[in-house]
């Protein structure tokens, strides 16, 4: 088992929200299945739930399409 270093960071609740114009904004979506509470890890290239393991694809920007808006894509 690999041991950890102390001083290494772990994120905390307040990392997940943003106040703006006083009010507090989600930084990552909620899980579709489970629910508000429930937020999903970013993975570069995807969104996963860790706690039923739904999975949202982000879209590939391609430059060929113009005004293109990003499209997230889903799998069950």
């Amino acid at each position: 088992m690999l041991n950890r270093d102390k001083s290494e960071k772990q994120k905390h609740i307040s990392s997940y929200y943003k106040i703006e114009n006083g009010k507090l904004k989600r930084l990552l979506p909620i899980c579709d299945r489970c629910g508000p509470g429930y937020f999903m890890a970013d993975h570069g290239n995807r969104y996963t739930c860790g706690h039923c393991g739904f999975t949202k694809y982000k879209a590939v920007k391609n430059s060929s399409e113009k005004n293109s808006k990003e499209r997230i894509y889903s799998s069950d």
